[in-house]
């Protein structure tokens, strides 16, 4: 996404043009850059890690776990988020696998013929 910025076009002492018509503005593009795009990523990830502390925080009254043949005590929050982190984990198994089933297909259709 572009965004316009507007240069000032006005000539001549304290910018108020040169009496030769109407003032004329000009608009350039200014393309977003990754750094742009690594400083929201940054700043989203801070703010989802302080709801994390504070959930951690509020629920940590100790719980027991119990998964196969284990069983520990940890805090709710904490059990909480290794459930969640478990669960993402299965998630992005998944989605690499499409990928790269998707990739294997379509690699013959974007091989240029010689």
């Amino acid at each position: 996404m572009m965004i316009p910025m507007v240069e000032d076009g006005a000539r001549g002492a304290g910018g108020a043009g040169n009496g030769h018509g109407p003032k004329r503005e000009r608009a350039r593009q200014v393309a977003r850059t990754r750094t742009g795009g690594i400083w929201v990523s940054v700043v989203v990830a801070v703010i989802v890690l302080v709801f994390l502390l504070v959930f951690v925080v509020q629920n940590a009254e100790s719980v027991t776990v119990r998964f196969l043949w284990t069983a520990g005590n940890l805090p709710l929050g904490v059990a909480m988020l290794f459930a969640v982190l478990a669960g993402a984990l299965l998630v992005a198994l998944v989605g690499t696998a499409r990928i790269l089933q998707l990739r294997r297909s379509a690699g013959p259709r974007l091989r240029k013929p010689e």
